[in-house]
């Protein structure tokens, strides 16, 4: 008789980002798994989970997935109201986010407010943070609402903002112009806890690649209130310096200094060292060696783009894929297909390539079409 054959084993690392305003890292890895091991083919394939962030939006998530622990603390919303937000933690690293606790997704009734919202929020969860007594903290800066400077934040941080009559003023865009003079310093243990920021925005707090003008508008800004703007958080680098940070000019002007509205230059003002988003998450999640013992990576994001091959964490994890397959999935793919090997990618999936519909606000439509390129990916392994 003739002997058994054991069916091919395909080991597969699906390591996704969010598809933004549809599903989250993990429902895409999920849901990409689920159509994979559904595949009535004769061959197996293996499936390990690794969803991704960059720094923005889902990193919290992301940490959890990889085994944090999720920690959830009552801060102040963009424009005060309370939200409950949480965060990542080790035993050693701390991950917090602005996108949950002053993020764009928070404000009431999706009403923007680009001169009312703060960030203060994030200080809070940052000052909740520091009570687990971390060795380090991972600041991940995308989905902001503010463009405060960071001000709100540092309210909370140990630092208090005055005006002319010596009233104690609440971080927001209105009141960076009403600024006259800053006291106090950063908290003890603040200062003797690692801070990084994750974050892949180069741009400088002021000028015309700065926060008001590039990413103001996003907010909900008109052509005056950028100028206000723009004018408020240049008196806040004029005070900062007053109160004794000589290189406040030169802060503002660093890269990364304009990311969340102003938080990467406070983020600075604060001795934070700023990482690539995607490359620092990988190596947070152990990306490196979890790839090692997979034959095909499969990782995605919403829109697959020039702006993807600029860095974006796709890119990140393709690059460091080294010369196994590489599959890319996206709610939609504006990369044709001459220009996939940019990306040293094997294939890109889109949704929008099996539907007429827009998947992106449809969480269930966008989870169900995963499911379907799931098992075609794994057709075309086997």
């Amino acid at each position: 008789m003739p002997s058994a054959i054991a069916p091919k084993t395909v080991r597969t690392l699906i390591a996704p980002d969010k598809f933004k305003g549809s599903l989250t890292a993990a429902e895409v890895a999920d849901a990409l798994a689920a159509g994979l091991r559904s595949t009535a083919n004769a061959g197996t394939v293996h499936c390990e989970l690794l969803p991704l962030a960059d720094g923005g939006d889902g990193s919290v998530d992301a940490a959890v997935a990889s085994g944090f622990s999720r920690h959830s603390c009552t801060v102040a919303g963009p424009t005060a109201e309370p939200v409950e937000a949480d965060i990542a933690f080790d035993g050693t690293t701390a991950v917090i986010e602005v996108a949950n606790t002053c993020g764009l997704a928070l404000l009431p009734g999706a009403k923007l407010e680009p001169m009312k919202a703060s960030s203060r929020g994030f200080g809070e969860a940052i000052l909740f943070a520091l009570g687990l007594k971390p060795t380090r903290i991972v600041l991940a800066l995308g989905g902001s609402a503010s463009t405060d400077g960071g001000m709100g934040m540092l309210t909370v941080l140990g630092y208090r903002f005055l005006d002319a009559s010596g009233r104690e003023l609440h971080g927001n865009g209105l009141t960076l112009a009403q600024v006259h003079s800053v006291r106090g310093s950063a908290l003890p243990t603040l200062k003797s806890t690692e801070i990084i920021v994750a974050s892949d925005v180069h741009n400088p707090l002021l000028g015309e690649n700065g926060a008001p003008a590039v990413f103001g508008p996003q907010k909900g800004t008109g052509p005056g209130e950028v100028t206000a703007l723009e004018q408020g958080l240049s008196n806040l680098v004029t005070k900062m310096e007053e109160a004794g940070f000589t290189n406040s000019a030169a802060l503002a002007e660093h890269e990364g200094a304009g990311s969340a509205g102003g938080i990467g230059y406070a983020c600075l003002l604060l001795g934070a060292k700023q990482v690539s988003g995607a490359d620092f998450f990988l190596d947070l999640l152990d990306f490196n060696s979890r790839k090692d013992t997979c034959d095909v990576v499969i990782t995605g994001e919403g829109s697959i783009d020039e702006q993807t091959l600029a860095g974006k964490l796709p890119a990140a994890v393709a690059r460091r894929s080294g010369a196994r397959p590489i599959i890319a999935v996206a709610g939609r793919s504006l990369l044709p297909k001459e220009r996939w090997t940019e990306m040293a990618l094997t294939r890109v999936y889109a949704l929008a390539d099996y539907t007429e519909q827009d998947s992106s606000k449809d969480p269930d439509l966008s989870a169900s079409l995963l499911r379907q390129i799931g098992q075609d990916i794994a057709t075309s392994l086997l």
